[in-house]
């Protein structure tokens, strides 16, 4: 299969700061692609690499092909970057703003195109509104109107859905499940980890500018979850009495201070036959169940984990 993006050794330092440690991956044509982690992690400076706004100290990155140094014009072409902070020139109408962003790109008579993304985000009512006067949600639905008006494959969204309403994401990610059914190549960095988990075929993950897991959603989450156990008690028994190997896997223990003889446990365990063992410690401990939860760990779960278990603590 061929790459859309090609991410090869790629090192950048601001002077005593390493923000991206050998980075490599390749991300293929056609693919939705996650990419998570914490703050400073470096998702930023990677997806600014990427668009050619920063320069690699030291390594590649090639999109579509094309070198996003060697030949910065044609690979920005074929990439399109929604960026996380809100930018716009208060000055111009919504559709001025996207007229003018064809035109940097070299694109005459886009009117056609421009009215579909404007209908399909929509943005028709608000054409001819000044963007000073929309409100943060619909400056961000222009922010991806912009960043599609060139008709790039591949597609780069960070935090796309950071601060709007629900209406908003679920319009977006109508639109851009529609651009990838189309073939597009998209890339995600999102702090909703149920969006990532849901959308993104593989996710890489970076901490302090290093990769540290890079798989198919599917086999990340069959790899590194595990079963959450959730346990409701009618009398209130204390953790201490429960055995070291099952204390351990708890993640809270908490009274209701409406009734004291309601005591709630976590837990997360490794797989579905341990949660047997759990419940007896908590009988033999004293504890009377009331109510007994199991579900599979999701991505969020998944996450936690790698960013505390990898390079020497949580983030």
């Amino acid at each position: 299969m061929n790459a859309a993006i090609e991410v090869c050794q790629v090192i950048k330092q601001y002077k005593n700061l390493t923000a991206l440690n050998d980075v490599s991956f390749t991300v293929n044509q056609g693919e939705f692609f996650g990419l998570l982690g914490p703050n400073g992690a470096g998702k930023t400076t990677l997806i600014s690499t990427m668009s050619g706004v920063a320069r690699a100290t030291s390594g590649t990155i090639k999109i579509m092909g094309l070198d996003t140094q060697k030949d910065y014009q044609a690979a920005r072409k074929k990439l399109g970057v929604v960026p996380q902070e809100l930018a716009f020139d208060p000055f111009f109408t919504v559709r001025e703003t996207l007229n003018l962003q064809s035109g940097y790109f070299g694109i005459r008579n886009n009117k056609a195109w421009v009215d579909e993304l404007l209908e399909n985000l929509g943005l028709t009512d608000k054409a001819n509104t000044n963007m000073r006067q929309l409100s943060g949600g619909m400056k961000r639905r222009v922010l991806v109107a912009q960043a599609l008006v060139h008709r790039p494959p591949v597609i780069i969204l960070d935090e796309p859905t950071a601060g709007v309403d629900v209406e908003l994401r679920q319009t977006l990610w109508q639109f851009i499940s529609r651009l990838h059914t189309e073939g597009h190549t998209i890339v995600l960095t999102t702090h909703y980890l149920e969006e990532a988990e849901q959308l993104c075929e593989r996710i890489a993950m970076l901490k302090q500018g290093k990769l540290v897991a890079l798989e198919r959603t599917s086999h990340l989450l069959q790899q590194l979850s595990g079963v959450k156990l959730a346990v409701k008690l009618r009398n209130s028994i204390s953790p201490a009495a429960l055995p070291d190997h099952v204390r351990c896997t708890m993640i809270q223990a908490n009274d209701a201070p409406e009734n004291a003889g309601n005591h709630k446990f976590n837990f997360t365990l490794e797989n579905a036959a341990q949660v047997e063992p759990v419940l007896t410690a908590l009988r033999v401990a004293g504890g009377e169940l009331e109510d007994v939860s199991v579900s599979q760990a999701d991505l969020e779960e998944v996450f936690v984990r790698m960013m505390g278990s990898t390079l020497g603590g949580a983030a």
